[in-house]
């Protein structure tokens, strides 16, 4: 079976971000038009449009502040008078910080900034596009979320924390809207292999590759593959769900 999202639209979140390009350029493959967010990158959010529009699919580059609900009802009212409303959002965009250290050495700013990022971020998108899904009976909301939310590892602290919040927001919103048509699910990588690896030659771990059961990492490719198969109508009876992309390096239980 192959997958086909010809007539749907898809807005990616953080689309200029190392995982954000190949999730972007995969839903193109599969025929979506893209909606290509950006905060500040302007010029690398332009040229993966043309990328885009290459692969023969319509594709609109926008910007905002995802952490920032007028900024984000700014960026869907560019979007509704230029462009085509999204049928598939996948919130990907998250701010970077450093060092990651103990709780209590932990720069308080960047609890605030992962709960802006991972939780208002959801937030704001679903207020601002679910309504237009709630309309049409359709739609797919796919977070991304991390491995780490389950791992709870030392000096994780604030990246878990909004992320833990995040999966609260997403499972809540998967039962509010399910009556509506619309899917809403986490995607959830492993430590992840991109081009940054290939390009410096670090894609194999020894010490961590060899505490995940399939004894390697994954790469981006895979993460997006999962995004795909939950934007398409193969998941349509998918909902609430929180998928690890990570080799088995964490798994839900029951």
């Amino acid at each position: 079976m192959s997958i086909d999202l010809s007539g749907k639209t898809a807005l990616i979140t953080g689309a200029t971000g190392q995982l954000g390009r190949v999730m972007a350029k995969t839903l193109a493959k599969a025929g979506a038009d893209i909606i290509l967010h950006y905060h500040k990158n302007e010029e690398k959010a332009n040229a993966l449009a043309e990328e885009i529009r290459a692969l023969g699919v319509r594709c609109f580059a926008v910007s905002c502040d995802v952490g920032e609900l007028n900024s984000v009802f700014a960026m869907r009212d560019q979007i509704a008078a230029s462009f085509s409303m999204p049928d598939i959002i996948v919130d990907n965009a998250v701010v970077q910080y450093v060092p990651w250290t103990s709780v209590l050495e932990q720069n308080p700013a960047d609890y605030e900034s992962q709960f802006r990022s991972c939780v208002m971020q959801n937030v704001n998108m679903a207020k601002a596009f679910l309504p237009f899904m709630k309309e049409r009976g359709y739609g797919r909301m796919i977070g991304i979320n991390t491995e780490c939310a389950m791992q709870n590892f030392p000096g994780q602290s604030a990246y878990v924390s909004g992320k833990r919040g995040m999966d609260g927001v997403m499972r809540v919103l998967a039962k509010e809207v399910g009556p509506f048509g619309i899917t809403v699910n986490q995607v959830a990588p492993g430590w992840t292999i991109s081009d940054r690896d290939r390009e410096n030659h670090t894609e194999v771990q020894p010490q961590s590759d060899a505490l995940i059961p399939l004894r390697r990492r994954g790469t981006d490719q895979e993460v997006a593959n999962a995004v795909l198969f939950l934007a398409s109508d193969l998941a349509s009876y998918i909902t609430g769900t929180y998928l690890p992309v990570c080799g088995g390096n964490v798994m839900p239980c029951i």
